[in-house]
């Protein structure tokens, strides 16, 4: 991890409240045009891109990809998944739900090791270690509903983006929290 500025922690709060803002208005999309394919896919693609975008931006003000090796990571992992949907739409709804799936779970876990890494410098990376943790096991649930006979939807995948938005928004109000406790101190 590099040396910290002090603006450091108060981007990651912005970070986080951006990432969550972002997560509960997909969820807002998801269950408002459920019903109408060609914004369902918009959004299908969107989600990944999204998180493949925020993970280099992130890295890029915290020392670069060199220096976030789970960020670089799972910015390529978020970037192959965007084509992933882009492929398996046109296949099935079955395909796009594992393939979220499997992304849940390799993202999950390097957003795990992210929180790891920032807590000696950062703190209030609880959530995020919670979030990474949840992706996983939510990603596996994907991977096991994709394999049955209920046709998903992106109703099944809105929850994932839900939790994700409440872990993101944790974050934020934890580091908010911490920094007022420190200038109180």
């Amino acid at each position: 991890m590099p040396k910290l500025s002090p603006t450091q922690p108060g981007w990651l709060r912005s970070y986080y409240f951006t990432r969550a803002i972002f997560s509960v208005a997909w969820v807002a999309a998801a269950i408002l045009f459920s019903t109408q394919s060609h914004l369902v896919i918009l959004l299908l693609v969107i989600y990944p891109a999204w998180d493949a975008l925020a993970n280099l931006v992130d890295a890029r003000v915290n020392g670069g990809l060199k220096a976030n090796p789970s960020q670089a990571f799972n910015v390529a992992v978020s970037a192959i998944m965007t084509i992933a949907v882009i492929v398996t739409v046109s296949t099935s709804m079955f395909a796009v739900l594992a393939a979220f799936g499997v992304w849940a779970i390799f993202s999950g876990v390097l957003q795990l090791y992210t929180g790891v890494r920032r807590w000696r410098h950062y703190g209030a990376q609880w959530p995020m270690i919670l979030s990474g943790a949840q992706s996983a096991l939510a990603g596996a649930f994907m991977i096991s509903r994709s394999i049955g006979t209920v046709v998903p939807t992106i109703l099944d995948i809105a929850p994932y983006a839900a939790f994700g938005a409440f872990y993101f928004l944790l974050s934020a109000i934890w580091l908010v929290v911490a920094a007022s406790r420190k200038a109180a101190a």
